[in-house]
C-alpha cells in the first residue's frame, strides 16, 4: 500500500518535504512508527531500512516562497503530487491509490488521484509511518544544510520551528530568504523593519 506523508508545515523557515512510498506485503521493520514520536538518531537509523526496503519511493518538497504563494495547504498538497510523481518514475507505473495522512481535502482528488485520507495516519498505517519517517529524515538534513549557510538561527536542533532560540535570532539576526515571509513572527519583523525606515 502507498503511503504518503509531509512534513514541515508548521516552521517558520524551510521547505515543506513529502514522501510516498510503497512498502511490500509481509514483514513489517520493527520499530516504524509515527517519525514525531522517535528520537533523531532512531529516525537516522531506521530511513535506510525503509528505503532499502520499499517497492519504490519517491520525494517531493515545496519551497518557503511556494508556502507563502499558495498557502501552507496548498504548498503540502504540491509536495505530495511532486512525491507521488517521483514513486511513478521510480515504480514505472502510476499510482492507482494511496492513504495519505491528514484530514479529507478535495484538492488531493486533482492532485494525487484515487485517495483515502487518514487522520493521524503516522501513528496508525505503517506506509504512511514509513513515509513520515523518510520525509523527516530529508527535511532535518536540509535544514542542517541551512543552519551551515545561515548560523545563528538554530536550524539544526529546532529545523525552522518557532522555537525561543529561533524568535530571538530573527529579532537580532533579520529574516532570511528561507524565512517564510507570510508567517506572523516573521511577517511581525518584517512590518517593524519596514515601519522603522
Amino acid at each position: 500500500m502507498i503511503g504518503i506523508d509531509e512534513v514541515g508545515l508548521a516552521p517558520l523557515a524551510g521547505p515543506v518535504v513529502a514522501c510516498a512510498i510503497l512498502m511490500p506485503e509481509g514483514d513489517l521493520i520493527e520499530g516504524v512508527r509515527d517519525s514525531k514520536t522517535l528520537s533523531r538518531r532512531q529516525r537516522e537509523q531506521l530511513d535506510p531500512i525503509i528505503r532499502r526496503a520499499a517497492v519504490a519511493w519517491g520525494i517531493g518538497a515545496a519551497s518557503a516562497r511556494e508556502v507563502e504563494r499558495l498557502n501552507p495547504r496548498a504548498a503540502s498538497h504540491l509536495a505530495m503530487q511532486r512525491a507521488v510523481r517521483a514513486l511513478e518514475r521510480r515504480h514505472g507505473r502510476p499510482v492507482e491509490f494511496a492513504l495519505v495522512d491528514g484530514a479529507p481535502a478535495r484538492e488531493l482528488n486533482d492532485l494525487i488521484g484515487a485517495h483515502e485520507t487518514v487522520v493521524k495516519g503516522d501513528a496508525s498505517v505503517y506506509s504512511i509511518a514509513c513515509a513520515s519517517i523518510v520525509a523527516k529524515v530529508l527535511r532535518d538534513r536540509l535544514m542542517r544544510q541551512l543552519d551551515r549557510r545561515y548560523p545563528g538561527y538554530g536550524w539544526a536542533s529546532n529545523a525552522g520551528y518557532p522555537a525561543p532560540a529561533h524568535i530571538a535570532a530573527l529579532d537580532r539576526l533579520g529574516v532570511t530568504p528561507h524565512h517564510r515571509r507570510t508567517y506572523a513572527p516573521v511577517a511581525d519583523r518584517i512590518s517593524r523593519a519596514e515601519g522603522g525606515r
